[in-house]
């Protein structure tokens, strides 16, 4: 498929790109090829060829959700250095 260099511009302006008439010839013939190699995989025969969303078997790795012991707040704000209303004060860090 042929691109042209109008085309590689309109793109690189989605893009937020500035490119250069030099570069867009190049990227032109460059983008050609990707679209024309594409058009070749479109055109191999997948009957029977069961269709995969990985390449290796993806398994979940989270642990069971337990519940377990919780702590009271008063004896996780004994470790803070300032704390307030039962809360821990932190530095500010947005003005």
């Amino acid at each position: 498929m042929k691109i042209t260099k109008d085309e590689v511009k309109y793109v690189a302006d989605l893009a937020r790109l500035t490119v250069s008439d030099e570069q867009a010839d190049k990227l032109a013939g460059e983008m050609g090829e990707i679209i024309t190699f594409a058009g070749m995989l479109s055109q191999m025969d997948t009957d029977g060829i069961n269709p995969t969303n990985h390449a290796i078997k993806v398994e979940n790795v989270l642990r069971e959700d337990v519940h377990g012991q919780s702590y009271e707040r008063d004896e996780l704000i004994q470790n803070a250095p300032e704390d307030y209303a039962g809360c821990f004060v932190v530095p500010k860090i947005v003005e």
